[in-house]
């Protein structure tokens, strides 16, 4: 469920933006050929798997509850599994939950895989520093859709300014990445103060996935 290859190069990054006492979190789902890879922006330490402790899967969004809703909402998660993302995890729920995302064919990643203690902004520099193995970690994986998350994730991996407000409906952007090109979809981003703005991520991710 994870591209290994680029896990050791991952952690060097981590030690570089990282917190202290952290471990970077990885992608994960389905690695070959997935209907959508969703890329957000970074982890925090409320990612229990992030704990350099945990033995189990490390992949994003362990142990919080936020973003789970939505993914349900969209028809991403069954009802069993959502339950179990609002309940206490352990590593038998994060696998459980990562082998339905895979089964699903999502894959689910960070631009910027340096956890941090809290939800601070990070400057564009960090992001940019992620992008040639978030790169190879989308020709790897080859999804047929990429769906990103806020503004700044946006920018930086298309290379461009852009503003999610102005994507209506199914409207998307075409990525070289390698030699392929790829759908790419701005969507708001649905957490934290953006949480307002989950609405619009529903509507707008409903209309792609049809």
């Amino acid at each position: 469920m994870q591209v290994t290859k680029l896990h050791a190069e991952i952690d060097r990054l981590q030690l570089q933006y990282g917190a202290t006492g952290l471990s970077a979190i990885y992608g994960a789902g389905c690695i070959k050929n997935p209907e959508v890879m969703l890329i957000f922006m970074n982890p925090t330490g409320k990612n229990i798997s992030a704990d350099t402790a945990w033995r189990g899967l490390r992949a994003p969004w362990i142990g919080t509850k936020n973003i789970w809703p939505m993914l349900y909402e969209v028809g991403l998660l069954s009802e069993k599994t959502f339950q179990v993302t609002q309940r206490k995890w352990d590593k038998k729920s994060a696998q459980a939950v990562y082998e339905e995302l895979a089964r699903q064919k999502i894959y689910i990643t960070n631009l910027a895989k340096c956890t941090q203690i809290d939800a601070r902004h990070l400057p564009d520099s960090v992001f940019k520093a992620y992008v040639p193995s978030t790169k190879k970690e989308i020709v790897l994986v080859n999804p047929k859709r990429i769906l990103t998350f806020g503004n700044q994730v946006n920018s930086i991996l298309l290379e461009k300014p852009t503003s999610v407000s102005e994507y209506k409906g199914v409207e998307k952007e075409s990525c070289f990445v390698g030699r392929k090109l790829f759908d790419v979809y701005p969507v708001y981003y649905p957490i934290g103060q953006g949480r307002r703005n989950q609405p619009l991520a529903v509507k707008r991710i409903r209309a792609i996935l049809k």
